[in-house]
This record gives structure tokens, C-alpha cells and sequence, in this order.
């Protein structure tokens, strides 16, 4: 075994400012912001090739363990497309050879969060933060995945898995414009190149996968040695490397994987490739295959893709959708991998407009731009926004992404934990010159073109309806291990303390710290939200939103974009079902030129007319792609089912609105909506920094203070609607040609979001939400027809609704219906909890309750739900003997007297043809919609 030690940087993070560094309106230096940027680690290596990472942090009692493998799609040999995926999901998913249960269960109760696992090109992981307390089960588990997986694999299992995954695969293909990336990487790619196939596969390869084959890929490419382990959070180095030793150190070292070399392919000249898909609007792809993260050009060519269509000043914004207004959306980037990346640039064009014209004036754009280079003011901008993401980015500690994530990318990569520091040195050196001559070397060859017109797609190529019989394999001898240690005691939750203020003109500020990363987030909250639109007017929240930070009085929209650049802050403007947000996240260090700018946002929009009608084309067009969605044609439907027109709940829960009335919105309605609804006599301030609260609030006040209410009344919702009387049916809204359907079920529940709803969530987590649940383990461990699905009681402030989402192969749609209605039933009469069940959840709820709240976003969410919802401060600190007191008898009276699955509304979104005789034998009324966008 070796061991190093590094330090990955040699400052701290940034310090409070003083008091009048604190108040300059000028940002601060990136040299400043880097300080915030920050990772020790420690390195050794054991005996079998397993590299482990340990970083520490103490700031709460747990640890994320991650496990990753060198090995991805890029690894699979012709006729294994998707191997990699699949296996993945073998090793998540199913039992190992000493965890004979499967490992979902034992994760839930530990109190892990953040569980789950991935496949990508470049690699595999598995990963979890759980409490400290279950570091070492934990491990066992982990280790156990790792050296002790292949005598639990069966055919039966094997087969459910495949089934999951061609079902992730019909679930991302139907969307629209879900097929694009396919015919993108043929392009690109000549036959044979690593990445030249997808990393779900095929259908025909995922059917062809045999026992055997995946015993033999696990073991070729799964070995210690093949992987790094990282541990980050509530543990040290001296406690970490005997523990690993333990559990992973007998494990052998196995075959060496060596990645797949690929090399950066030219294509000789350009393709032009058209699609035909059930979208609302033509999207313009431009492509090309670009040197990968390690290359020197990495961070030029980075900077060029957000320069180019990534910040909200981009050249193709200014362009193409501020400019000429022949675009609706833009965006560029790098999809950074291991041996290439791929430059991409996409827009979708504002229908009407001459789709040819807007894709020579883009080719016209980007060649302008490959020629001239950015400025060196862009190139300040690029590189203070992502310092400022990888500030936000270290909050927490694992999870999908966290420290644990930029350690294990670096070592598996770079064999350098510290790699970050490499990037960051790169973005550093930028310059204009530096990437002009990147795109000069790799966007001056030929491009593959993609345009996706609005039609009917190709017929999809689905998995083989029958199997022939598997080959028979002989069973493997399981050595038994020792038993799994249990779990520790566990700490209970310490929430940061609460304070509270008022600004000079009345405006309560609600206040918690949190020195996980020199990061303020302030939410200034207003009692409106989605309900508060007129029901003649529905839509004109959202676009009166959209243009808060698109130009106010005193700045048009590219200076109030280039502002927010400058500092690496981000405002936004956003609804919920019931309230109203504007959010500023932004380094402290700047905190007080960010609040002058979410105050001028706030409280002096102009509703420039030109604006106005650019962004109600923006509008209109999201609300027509939402009609093309799946999951967005069913919630436009289901609420106004279950609620009725006439309530403040019965419309879609998007807010996009009706398209009729957007387009009939004027600037004066847009005036009186802001006066009426965002105003200081309606708000209150959320904040969540590493500052100390008496720091903020001369700042908070200096931005917010002087704003008075207008002369205009205040606004009021009202909620004594009558709702519908209830018809339990089926509407099925037809949409041709979808390889899944996506199944919405929901009721109106006689509570509201205000009630004490802790044990009636206990209990419909044992039945519809979370991977455990009973729905979720038959509908898809068991049959394999889903990718996934749930039911949840969605908390609204006032009448709750119960919402199940299933998406499901278009075959199994009756049948899924059938055992949902069933298990809903059996739940609320004669299957009620389990003590098992009761176990599994009043344990992982009790114990999660300290990881949930490592970072700023999280901290401010709990402060905004306690406000919403009327809880105490200390809320979430009393849910742990809360917890512990939940009994089987408890978990059922609540759900009993809450849930009825006999007064569901099921609305389906599908093919008809496909569909409908499936439904006939259900005993429920079946109305047939079409889809609007067809």
C-alpha cells in the first residue's frame, strides 16, 4: 500500500469582507474568488490497485462514498451497445452475493441521500452519502458490489434490468426531438470509433445481452484496480485507510482496463442532415468533435461555447433572439469527455420565420465569430462565472456533483485529484487570442449541420417483441463474507439558528448561516404564485417574470446580463403554485453590486413594448413545445380535471399560460400585475450566507429599504371555489407514435398544505414515492415495464393534490393502470404497512435528516417551506421523535382517511391506436382527446 498527501490549494476561503470592502460596488478580482475554491485531500493506493481519495469535512455527520470505474460506452465492443449501462443498473439495483436483499433497502435505512449511479462515455459510478454513523455498512456494501456481485446475477434478474433500461430508452426517445443525438454521433463518427454509439445502445444489442456476456464484462472490467474510491465529508484519512483496507483490500485486482484510445476525427466535408419529429418548431444544430478535458485547448474551447451561445449575453442571443428576433433559444457548449469532446450549438427558430435564411445567418455568425475571437471583456466574464459555479459546485459533498465528484473526475482522469486546479490555471490563461486560434485549429473544419422540421417521425425501432431461449450457464460458488456491520448511533439534526429582522420599511428578513462556501442566496418572496393569475389571463405572471430580467429602467437587457456576468451572480424570477420569486445567488465577496441589481430587477422593470412582444413570442413558443411533451401535454389536462377552470389551482401547473391570453397580454396589464402583487407589503426576504446576519441587513436595507407599496391594492386569491364533483375516468390524449405512454392518476385530498401531513407522507412512501415504494418496485423491478414512477401528495398551500406519474411501454398500459388501481385499493384495506416497511422508513427519515441540509439552496428551501406551509423554526429539528413515534397503526389511519384511489382521474398520454383497446376491460368511462399540438 502507498500513501500521499496533498494539499489541493494553499488558501482558505475568502474571509468576511470588511465592513467597507463589503459595501464597493466593484467586483471582486477573480484572484479573489478563486480563494473560494478549495479542496485538501489525501491519496493512497492498497495492494489490489484500488486509488482512494479522502477529503474532510466536518460541517456535517456525513460521509459521500463514491466508487468509480474507468469503464463507458466508449469501452463496448460491436454488438454490446449499452453493456456498460446495463450493468450499472444490475449493480445498483439488484442483490449481491452477501447482501442477498439488494442494496436499496439497507440505503434507505441508513439515512442515505444523493444514492444513485451513472454511465457515461468515460466511466461508471456508484454513489451515496450516508450518515457517519453507516460509514462502515456502507463500505460492506460498496466492497461487496464490487467483489462479490456476479453469483446473485440470475437470468430472471438480468432480464427485469433489461427491461428497465429499453424502457429508459423509450422514455428519452419520446421526447421531442429525442432521436437528434443518435443521428449526431453517426455523423460525426466513422464506423467503429469509440464514441460513435450512444450510451443507452440498442435495442437489438440490449435483447442479444446474455448472462454469460455480462458475467464476463464485469469481470474483465470491474477489478479494483479499475477503480477509484472517494471518500468526502465526516472522516480523516486515519479512520478512512484501515476501513478500506478491511473491506476492500481482499478483493483481487482483476484484468486492466485501459480505456479506449480515440482520436479526434475530421469529417471531409460538411453534412447536412433533416429529421422530421412531432415538435412545434425547427431546431438548428451545428456540430463538431473537438480535443477532450485533457487537451490544452480544453478551457479555450469552453470559453468559446459560452461566449458563443452559453451566458445570457451571448453572441447568438444578441443575435438571433434580441437582434433579429428570428430564434427563440440558443445555446452553445462543450460536452467535455475523457478523449474528445463535442462543440455544440443549437437554436430553435421562432416559427414562421425562413428556417434557410436563419441557418445561413447562424453558419454567417459563427465563421464572423471563429474569425474575430471573443472580447477580452467576454473572456472576464466566461471565467468569473465559472469560478463562481465551482464555488456553488463544492457545497455539498457527493451526490451528482459535490467535492466528491471533482476528485474522482481528476483521478480517474488525470490520475490527479487535484486536476481542477490544472482547469482552473487553464481558464486563468485565457485569453482572446488564445481562443481565436482554438477555434481557428477545430471550428475552420467541416461541421455537421442538423435541422428538425415539425412532421412525422420515422417508425421507431423497438426491442424484439420475443426472445429465444437463454443459454444455460452453470451457478457460481459464493465464498460467505462476515456479516454486514449495522449502523452507529446517529447524530441528530442541528438546523442553523434562525434569526430575524425588518428592513426600514417593514420587510421581515428571515436569516440562517451557512459556511459551506463563500455564497449568499437571497429569495425575495411574494404571496401570489401561479393562483394569482386572472382566469382570463392565464400566463401573464410568467411573461410579466421573464421580463423582470430582461431590462429594467435603468439598464436593457444585455447590460443587465453583462452585469450579473461581471459579478458570477445569478437573478432570476420564478413562480410557484403559490408564491412568487426573485433569487439572487452570487459570491459574497460582491454581494452588495448584486443586491443593487436585484433591486433595480425587483423594483423597476421597464416593459420595454419591444421586449414585450419578443418575449411573448418566447412564450408562445414554450407553450406550444409544452404541447408536444409528454409529461406536458397530461398537467395542462389533469389540474384543470381535478380542480375546474374557475379554481386558482385548475390550470396548468407549468404557469405558461393560455396562449389565446398571451397573446392578448398588453403592457398595461403586465404594469398592473407587478403593482398589484410585487410590492414590499407582500413580501418577505429569505437569506442564507456565510456572512453574519449584522453585515447583510446595511446591505439588504441600502437595496430594499426605501421601496414603498403603490397607491394600487394589494392582491388577493381566493379559494372558495367549489371543486368539480368527482368522475372517476379515463382521458386518453392521443399522440401518435409514442414508444411509451405517460399514465398521470390524481384526486383532490380532503387536506391542505398547512396540515400536519408527517405521518400521511410516512405512509405513501411505502406505497408511491421513492424507489422503494410498492408501485415502483412492481410497475418496474418486478415486470419491467418503467423506467420509474410515483405518487406523491404535492404540498400546496391550500387543497392538496394526490398525483401519480407513471411512464410506461406503450404495450403495458392497461395492464400498469389495472395494477396501480389495485394496489391503491389492497393499500387503504387489507395491505396496509408492514412492520418491516414501518422499520425501513421511520429509520431513514429519522437518519437523512443531517445530510439534508448541507448546502445554502437547501437551507433556504426548509426557511421558504416553513414560511409557506406555517411551520416553526425548528421544524425539521422535531421531526426526529417524530419519527420515532410512527407506528404501523399511525402510517394507516393516516393514509386510510386521506388517500381514495376510487375517486381517481387518470389522464393518459399516448397512442391511441396502441392504447385504447387496452383499456376496455377496466370498468372506467373512456374519453378520447387529441393531442393540440398535432
Amino acid at each position: 500500500m502507498t500513501l500521499v498527501s496533498a494539499m489541493a490549494a494553499a488558501a482558505v476561503l475568502a474571509s468576511a469582507a470588511t465592513p467597507a470592502a463589503a459595501q464597493s460596488q466593484e467586483p471582486a478580482s477573480a484572484a479573489e474568488l478563486a480563494r473560494g475554491v478549495v479542496l485538501d485531500y489525501d491519496v493512497f493506493t492498497l495492494d489490489n490497485g484500488l486509488r482512494v481519495v479522502v477529503h474532510t469535512d466536518r460541517k456535517a455527520p456525513v460521509v459521500a462514498v463514491h466508487a468509480w470505474y474507468n469503464v463507458g460506452s466508449k469501452d463496448e465492443p460491436e454488438g454490446q451497445t449499452g453493456f456498460a449501462h446495463l450493468f450499472e443498473h444490475i449493480g445498483l439495483f439488484n442483490p449481491t452475493e452477501n447482501v442477498p436483499g439488494g442494496l436499496m433497502e439497507p440505503l434507505r435505512a441508513m439515512g442515505a441521500t444523493d444514492w444513485n449511479g451513472t454511465t457515461w462515455f468515460d466511466r461508471t459510478n456508484f454513489f451515496q452519502t450516508v450518515p457517519t454513523a453507516a460509514l462502515e455498512q456502507a463500505l460492506y456494501m460498496e466492497s461487496d458490489r464490487m467483489g462479490h456481485l456476479l453469483g446473485s446475477l440470475t437470468q430472471e434478474r438480468l432480464d427485469n434490468q433489461r427491461g428497465v433500461v429499453q424502457n429508459e430508452k423509450r422514455q428519452g426517445d419520446n421526447q421531442p426531438y429525442g432521436l437528434v443525438f443518435y443521428a449526431m454521433l453517426d455523423a460525426l463518427f466513422p464506423a467503429g470509433h469509440p464514441y460513435r454509439h450512444s450510451t443507452i445502445g440498442s435495442m437489438a444489442d440490449l435483447d442479444a445481452a446474455s448472462l454469460q456476456d455480462l458475467r464476463d464484462w464485469h469481470r474483465d472490467k470491474y477489478g479494483p484496480n479499475n477503480a477509484v474510491l472517494v471518500l468526502a465529508g465526516d472522516v480523516d484519512v486515519a479512520t478512512a485507510r484501515p476501513l478500506v483496507e478491511r473491506y476492500f483490500g481482499h478483493i483481487p485486482r482483476g484484468p486492466q482496463n485501459h480505456p479506449a484510445e480515440a482520436d479526434v476525427p475530421t469529417i471531409p466535408e460538411r453534412i447536412d442532415l433533416t429529421l422530421k419529429d412531432r415538435v412545434s418548431n425547427t431546431r438548428l444544430y451545428r456540430a463538431w468533435v473537438v480535443p477532450g478535458m485533457l487537451d490544452a485547448s480544453a478551457a479555450d474551447l469552453d470559453v468559446a461555447g459560452t461566449v458563443l451561445g452559453g451566458l445570457a449575453s451571448s453572441r447568438l442571443d444578441n443575435e438571433l433572439v434580441r437582434g433579429d428576433q428570428s430564434a427563440v433559444s440558443v445555446s452553445a457548449g462543450v460536452l467535455s469527455f475523457q478523449r474528445i469532446g463535442l462543440f455544440q450549438v443549437t437554436v430553435d427558430v421562432k416559427p414562421g420565420q425562413d428556417v434557410d435564411a436563419v441557418s445561413r445567418r447562424l453558419d454567417a455568425i459563427i465563421a464572423d465569430f471563429i474569425a474575430s475571437g471573443p472580447t477580452e471583456d467576454e473572456v472576464a466574464r466566461v471565467v468569473t462565472g465559472e469560478l463562481s459555479q465551482r464555488m456553488q459546485a463544492l457545497e455539498p459533498t457527493g451526490g451528482f456533483g459535490g467535492k466528491a465528484v471533482v476528485l474522482a473526475e481528476g483521478m480517474l482522469y488525470a490520475d490527479d485529484p487535484g486536476f481542477y486546479r490544472t482547469q482552473m490555471a487553464a481558464y486563468a490563461a485565457v485569453t482572446p487570442a488564445t481562443v481565436r486560434s482554438a477555434m481557428g485549429a477545430w471550428l475552420s473544419r467541416p461541421v455537421v449541420a442538423v435541422r428538425v422540421d415539425p412532421g412525422e417521425r420515422e417508425p421507431y425501432v423497438e426491442a424484439a417483441s420475443t426472445r429465444p431461449p437463454p443459454a444455460a450457464v452453470e451457478p457460481l460458488t459464493i465464498t460467505p463474507r462476515e456479516p454486514m456491520p449495522p449502523v452507529g448511533e446517529t447524530k441528530g439534526l442541528d438546523f442553523p439558528d434562525v434569526e430575524r429582522a425588518r428592513l426600514s420599511n417593514g420587510v421581515e428578513v428571515v436569516y440562517a448561516r451557512s459556511v459551506a462556501a463563500p455564497i449568499t442566496r437571497v429569495a425575495m418572496e411574494f404571496d401570489a404564485g401561479h393562483a394569482a393569475d386572472p382566469a382570463d389571463s392565464l400566463g401573464v405572471q410568467a411573461l410579466m417574470l421573464q421580463l423582470l430580467t430582461e431590462g429594467t429602467t435603468s439598464r436593457d437587457s444585455v447590460q443587465l446580463a453583462e452585469a450579473q456576468e461581471r459579478l458570477g451572480a445569478q437573478i432570476g424570477a420564478f413562480a410557484g403554485m403559490d408564491r412568487t420569486v426573485v433569487t439572487l445567488t452570487t459570491p459574497s465577496a460582491n454581494l452588495w453590486p448584486a443586491l443593487t441589481l436585484m433591486a433595480d430587477v425587483t423594483m423597476n422593470p421597464a416593459f420595454a413594448p419591444a421586449e414585450i412582444e419578443r418575449l411573448r413570442a418566447q412564450q408562445l413558443a414554450g407553450i406550444a413545445a409544452e404541447m408536444t411533451q409528454p409529461n406536458g401535454i397530461g398537467m395542462r389536462a389533469l389540474p384543470v380535471v381535478l380542480y375546474g377552470e374557475a379554481h386558482p389551482y385548475g390550470r396548468a401547473f407549468s404557469g405558461t399560460g393560455d396562449p389565446g391570453a398571451v397573446a392578448a397580454i398588453d403592457r398595461d396589464d403586465l404594469v398592473a400585475f407587478h403593482q398589484t402583487w410585487i410590492r414590499p407589503d407582500n413580501a418577505r426576504l429569505f437569506v442564507v450566507s456565510d456572512r453574519p446576519l449584522a453585515e447583510l441587513l446595511p446591505a439588504l436595507d441600502s437595496a430594499f429599504g426605501a421601496w414603498s407599496a403603490p397607491a394600487a391594492a394589494r392582491g388577493t386569491k381566493s379559494f372558495e371555489v367549489a371543486l368539480p364533483t368527482v368522475q372517476p375516468r379515463i382521458i386518453l390524449i392521443d399522440r401518435p407514435q409514442s414508444p411509451q405512454s405517460v399514465i398521470l392518476g390524481g384526486a383532490v385530498l380532503p387536506v391542505t398544505g398547512r396540515d400536519d401531513l408527517v405521518a400521511l407522507n410516512a405512509a405513501n412512501e411505502v406505497l408511491g414515492n421513492g424507489f422503494l415504494s410498492r408501485i415502483n418496485q412492481d410497475i418496474r423491478e418486478t415486470r419491467g415495464w418503467s423506467y420509474g414512477l410515483n405518487g406523491r401528495v404535492n404540498p400546496l398551500e391550500h387543497q392538496t393534490p394526490y398525483i401519480i406519474t407513471a411512464p410506461v411501454q406503450a404495450d403495458r398500459t392497461g395492464e400498469s393502470v389495472a395494477v396501480l388501481i389495485r394496489h391503491y385499493a389492497d393499500f387503504v384495506t387489507t395491505k396496509g404497512v408492514t412492520s418491516a416497511e414501518l422499520s425501513r422508513t421511520v429509520n431513514g427519515n429519522m437518519r437523512q435528516l443531517p445530510g439534508g441540509f448541507e448546502t445554502s439552496a437547501a437551507v433556504l428551501g426548509a426557511l421558504r417551506s416553513n414560511a409557506l406551509y406555517g411551520r416553526p423554526d425548528d421544524y425539521w429539528e422535531r421531526l426526529g421523535p417524530r419519527y420515532a413515534a410512527m407506528t404501523v397503526e399511525s402510517l394507516d389511519q393516516a393514509a386510510r382517511g386521506t388517500i381514495d384511489g376510487s375517486r381517481f382521474v387518470w389522464v393518459i398520454v399516448g397512442d391511441a391506436d396502441v392504447v385504447l383497446p387496452q383499456l376496455e376491460g377496466l370498468g372506467l368511462p373512456v374519453e378520447v382527446r387529441r393531442a393540440a399540438a398535432q
